[in-house]
């Protein structure tokens, strides 16, 4: 079985098949950075960097480009209100993006396209609009003709006399028609501006992406990516922006991951029901974060909830608790791979089918279940299961870091290290405890072990003795 993946303009699940054998080349639209990142946006930072992760997993050659809209509306006013140069607003939520992303456990793109820094680009392809009678100069403003490109609205679905674009309400009186969109703006008082051949202005949202992703990745390029909100009218315009012009198609496969909710309502600065996704990620950590993220099929919307995030927290932990007990039982046996074999064609089944993590998930699940069942003979020496149990948690570590980037190891580490800095006092507690219990103090024991759940120590008493570890759990998980 090949990835197939569903298709907003066709409408359809349909096989992936690259423009260039062995390789993709994928342009997400990144952020306008004018505040902090929410979690919504982490949504669809996670399903795409999951999609990267898949595919050069099975061996493509990914080129990941994703830009950042370093020049809007919405920065000026930021910047106005803060009294600030627009630059300066800018380059502090670009670093602030990044460092998130970072955190969150996102591989940063290969290339990261400042729209600023491609105002020859966007010029060169509205002079090319103009020259063909599809775009027009009006009062330092240029517009696209949209009922020049006969496949308006095929991205999003809509008749052409039912739309309305929605922004560049100020200029409408410049328009021929109110559906035409702004690709060039002319300059206002005390706003940033650039020289161009019909005076100082700046670029329109749209021209932005037509322009960097031809310029980074070329005309057909694999997969352009973003969240529903932005089908219309953003992406409908790329697409009008760059055929119209060029006569061909700009972008093989359109990839759209739906919204995440507050109850009802989509979560919007523009609402104000945000999460901060820095926020998030202290409350419940990346890989718990990440699980919640993949627990719905990533066309679905996804509903902020924290039970969802506790069960996320739970899914993650029984995976490293079982890494853990895995690493300690299997020792230095050589991993038996065929027992991990079908777990793996399992998970590759799901992803393969739409990208399909929740039902991923749910392979990892049966593969901790496979090991959790061999752990007891493994860990009595019997070595055909220590080589079974190895295989299964080097699978795990595989397909949950390399693949969904779950952080599993990572939180194996942080939690060895807890446990190198707590194991005076903890082995302390132990001995009041045990001595407690010798003198059937049970309600003195009891209340030792639950001061240790408490900071995040689980006890297990078993037939060999006492068994300590640091939950691998933030505090709000649980």
């Amino acid at each position: 079985m090949a990835l197939s993946l569903y298709d907003t303009l066709t409408r359809e699940e349909r096989p992936f098949e690259p423009r260039d054998a062995g390789k993709v080349a994928m342009y997400v639209c990144g952020p306008t950075v004018q505040g902090d990142a929410h979690i919504g946006h982490g949504r669809a930072a996670v399903v795409f960097d999951v999609l990267r992760r898949y595919l050069s997993w099975t061996g493509y050659e990914v080129t990941a480009v994703q830009n950042v809209t370093d020049i809007d509306d919405k920065i000026i006013l930021r910047a106005r209100r803060e009294q600030r140069d627009p630059a300066v607003i800018a380059t502090r939520y670009t670093r602030a993006w990044n460092r998130t992303m970072d955190a969150l456990g996102v591989l940063p793109p290969d290339v990261q396209p400042l729209a600023t820094g491609h105002l020859i680009e966007m010029q060169d392809l509205i002079q090319r609009l103009i020259d063909q009678d599809k775009a027009y100069a009006a009062g330092g403003d240029v517009f696209f003709r949209v009922r020049t490109f006969e496949g308006y609205g095929k991205l999003s679905r809509r008749r052409i006399d039912d739309m309305q674009q929605g922004e560049d309400i100020v200029d409408a009186d410049h328009k021929e028609d109110p559906l035409d969109f702004a690709m060039w703006k002319s300059a206002k008082p005390g706003e940033p501006a650039w020289a161009s051949p019909w005076g100082p202005g700046r670029p329109g949202w749209h021209i932005e992406c037509s322009a960097m992703a031809a310029k980074h990745l070329g005309h057909g390029f694999d997969i352009h990516g973003g969240g529903l909100d932005l089908v219309f009218p953003h992406h409908e315009n790329e697409i009008a922006q760059h055929e119209a012009a060029h006569g061909d198609t700009f972008a093989r496969f359109w990839v759209h991951n739906g919204m995440v909710q507050m109850g009802t309502e989509k979560m919007s600065k523009s609402v104000g029901n945000v999460v901060p996704l820095e926020q998030a990620l202290a409350d419940w950590g990346v890989g718990p974060l990440r699980v919640w993220y993949l627990s719905a099929q990533h066309r679905t919307p996804l509903t902020f909830d924290t039970e969802r995030l506790r069960d996320a927290t739970t899914v993650h932990q029984r995976f490293t608790t079982f890494l853990r007990s895995a690493r300690r039982a299997a020792g230095e046996v050589e991993p038996d791979t065929e027992v991990a074999a079908p777990h793996i064609a399992a998970f590759r089944a799901a992803m393969d089918a739409d990208l399909n993590a929740p039902v991923a998930v749910a392979a990892l699940h049966e593969l901790v279940g496979a090991g959790n069942e061999l752990l007891p003979a493994a860990e009595r020496g019997e070595q055909a299961a220590q080589a079974a149990v190895a295989a299964l948690a080097d699978a795990l570590i595989e397909l949950g870091d390399e693949v969904l980037g779950l952080h599993l190891e990572e939180a194996l580490t942080d939690a060895a290290g807890l446990e190198q800095q707590l194991a005076a006092l903890v082995e302390s507690l132990l001995e009041q405890r045990a001595a407690a219990r010798e003198a059937k103090d049970f309600a003195t024991a009891d209340a030792i072990r639950d001061q240790l759940a408490a900071a995040g120590v689980t006890v297990e008493d078993r037939r060999d003795g006492v068994r300590w570890y640091v939950s691998t759990a933030s505090p709000a998980g649980r």
